[in-house]
C-alpha cells in the first residue's frame, strides 16, 4: 500500500502495491498502523457499499459535523467514479479548496478523506459500486452538505449530472449562508 499526500493537508490518495504471480495478485488494502504513521485517522467503525444504476449519478457533498466528524476511505470496485472532496475545515488555508480524482475498479485507488471535508462523487459508467470505510457511524443530525454546482466552488466534474437526489440539489449555497457546522 502506497499512501500519497495531496495539496490539501491531510488528504491522501492510496495505492496498491500489487504482489502477483500466476494466481494473480495480493495487495493490502488497509492497514491500520501505516494510516497512523502517515497521520491519518484509522477509518473502521463503519463500512458501507453504494450501487449506482447509471452514469451521471451524483451523489454528495455530504460531511458530518461534531460530535461525530468522520474520516472516510472511498474505492470504486465496480466501474469508475469521479470523486471530489472540499476541506471545511473552520480556519485552514485551504478552506473550500478541492481536490478532484478518478477511482475505477481497474486502477483500484482510493481517496482518504479526512473528518471535516465534503465528499461526493459522480459516476462515470453505469453499475459504479463504491464501498467506504469510515470513522465514525452515521449519526443523525450531524449531517451537512454543499450544492455539487455552488458557483463559489465551482467543482470541476467531468460530465454532466443525470440523476441526483432531490436532498442532495437542495443543499443551500455558500452565498446563501450554507450551515457548515
Amino acid at each position: 500500500m502506497k499512501i500519497s499526500t495531496t495539496a490539501l493537508e491531510g488528504v491522501a490518495i492510496i495505492d496498491l502495491e500489487l504482489r502477483s504471480d500466476d494466481r494473480g495478485f495480493f495487495a493490502r488494502s488497509f492497514d491500520r498502523q501505516s494510516f497512523v504513521d502517515a497521520g491519518l485517522v484509522p477509518a473502521v467503525e463503519q463500512c458501507n457499499v453504494s450501487f449506482n444504476h447509471h452514469a451521471g449519478t451524483l451523489r454528495g457533498m455530504h460531511t458530518q459535523v461534531d460530535p461525530a466528524p468522520e474520516a472516510k476511505l472511498v474505492r470504486c470496485t465496480a466501474g469508475a467514479i469521479q470523486d471530489i472532496i472540499v476541506d471545511l475545515r473552520p480556519g485552514s488555508p485551504t478552506r473550500f479548496q478541492h481536490v478532484a480524482v478518478e477511482l475505477t475498479a481497474e486502477n483500484r485507488r482510493a481517496l482518504y478523506v479526512p473528518p471535516y471535508f465534503a465528499h461526493g462523487y459522480l459516476t462515470l459508467t453505469d453499475g459504479a459500486e463504491v464501498t467506504y470505510q469510515v470513522s465514525q457511524a452515521y449519526t443523525p443530525g450531524t449531517e451537512r452538505g454543499l450544492r455539487h454546482d455552488d458557483p463559489d466552488l465551482a467543482l470541476p466534474w467531468a460530465r454532466e449530472v443525470a440523476v441526483i437526489s432531490e436532498k442532495d440539489a437542495s443543499w443551500t449555497l455558500l452565498a446563501d449562508g450554507a450551515v457548515l457546522t
